[in-house]
């Protein structure tokens, strides 16, 4: 029954809202006091479940930058092979990342008619007072947006999530320093902040345990302002999330493996099919690393100790699939309100939502939905409502499914390449 809750809460809280909401119409008690007290409810459960989410985003966003990335200096013999692993995931996720841009750019599905957008926004549909559109305003305030890499009080800045890169920037710098620190002091730390990445997580999964009541909550109303007419606008959106992933699996880490590590591309789609499926069905990178692990060991014949050291490290640091799913989904809403209330959302803005995707996937957990949280950021630090979140949350799970295989699967790629960079003979057969 946990299993089955987990898995299909959400599916089930979306086929109960679609039901309320037919029932409601077929009624047509939509205007009655009933039904408008019924819209409080929900409003109040989605902007709790939204405050939850909120609430974990620094903490989250710290402690999984700095466990990630202090493991780098800790051990002089992994140094490295850290070194090509992090490169690697780097420069893979801005690949992943501008494939999005670029599809949400191309098929524009957030451009649709400004009476169905303001629907689908909702409440949302008021922007911020601080939302500033960076191409469209003078130097000054672009400085001051590069500014806020370093705030000047980190305590101050970690109260506010619209300070999120300054955040971002402490955690990298401190945990690089934390793991060139002499060993008795670097133990320590590693404890500390393992213990609080732990503990951060076991409360995301209980505030993600709450998402089916959440996604009731934020759905209900958004169909009862925009009913059926909803379907188009989200179809042409997952049309686009879908595009972009079948770009880079089949296309970019397609070419990588042929002509980077000279196997054949085919051989390893088709041995790392069980880690893929596992990973889709389970929506968690965290459930999918045993069985990667064992695959990419026993089947792929690659090391232990390249597998057990890049595979963790991806499952941590390495979410290229939802920094793709982040940057169309900031873009799409985005192209939503630009719609609505004519805002400017210009190259300048897009590629500060590229770079806010490509830092915040890396501290995103690995487990089901929490790259919704990644995604309140980038929407809070370039000032558009964090509550415009609800418009997508009717294909989340399908789509968290998705980008959690991309995920895992670029992850057991860059295994292999990085065994056959480092002279290890795998078991494909060479082009």
């Amino acid at each position: 029954m946990k299993k089955f809750f987990v898995r299909w809460g959400v599916v089930s809280a979306l086929i109960a809202s679609v039901t309320v909401v037919c029932l409601l119409r077929v009624l047509n008690v939509e205007a009655t006091e009933g039904t408008k007290i019924l819209i409080q409810v929900c409003e109040l459960v989605g902007k709790l479940f939204m405050n939850g989410l909120k609430m974990l985003v620094m903490p989250l966003i710290t402690s999984s930058i700095i466990c990630g990335i202090m493991s780098f200096g800790s051990k002089s013999e992994f140094r490295r092979l850290g070194l090509k692993t992090f490169l690697f995931y780097f420069l893979t996720c801005l690949v992943a990342v501008t494939i999005g841009l670029i599809c949400v750019n191309v098929f524009q599905p957030g451009h649709t008619r400004p009476e169905l957008a303001a629907k689908i926004l909702g409440q949302a549909n008021v922007l911020p007072d601080h939302f500033v559109s960076f191409d469209s305003v003078e130097n000054s305030k672009l400085s001051e947006f590069f500014l806020r890499i370093l705030p000047p009080n980190i305590l101050e800045a970690a109260t506010d999530n619209g300070q999120i890169l300054g955040i971002i920037t402490f955690s990298l710098l401190f945990g690089f320093f934390v793991g060139r620190l002499p060993e008795h002091l670097r133990d320590v730390q590693f404890r500390f902040w393992e213990g609080i990445q732990q503990i951060t997580r076991n409360i995301t999964r209980i505030v993600i345990s709450f998402s089916p009541v959440g996604v009731f909550g934020l759905v209900t109303p958004i169909l009862l302002n925009a009913g059926l007419d909803l379907i188009r606008p989200l179809l042409f959106f997952v049309f686009t999330i879908l595009m972009g992933f079948s770009l880079y699996t089949f296309g970019f880490l397609y070419l990588l493996l042929r002509y980077v590590g000279r196997i054949k591309p085919w051989a390893h789609y088709r041995t790392m099919l069980p880690v893929v499926l596992m990973s889709f069905s389970t929506a968690s990178s965290a459930a999918a690393l045993p069985l990667a692990l064992e695959t990419i060991e026993k089947k792929s014949k690659v090391s232990t100790k390249t597998a057990r050291f890049t595979l963790p490290l991806g499952i941590t640091i390495n979410m290229c699939g939802t920094g793709l799913y982040e940057c169309v989904v900031v873009v799409f809403i985005a192209q939503l309100y630009q719609v609505t209330q004519g805002i400017h959302f210009g190259m300048l803005d897009q590629i500060t939502v590229v770079l806010m995707a490509l830092l915040t996937s890396v501290g995103v957990a690995g487990i089901p939905a929490s790259g919704l949280i990644a995604i309140t950021m980038i929407l809070s630090s370039v000032g558009l409502p964090i509550e415009s979140i609800g418009v997508v949350w009717v294909v989340e799970r399908i789509l968290d499914m998705f980008r959690t295989a991309v995920n895992v699967f670029n992850d057991t790629c860059g295994t292999v390449l990085i065994a056959r960079s480092e002279g290890e003979s795998t078991a494909y057969p060479n082009c």
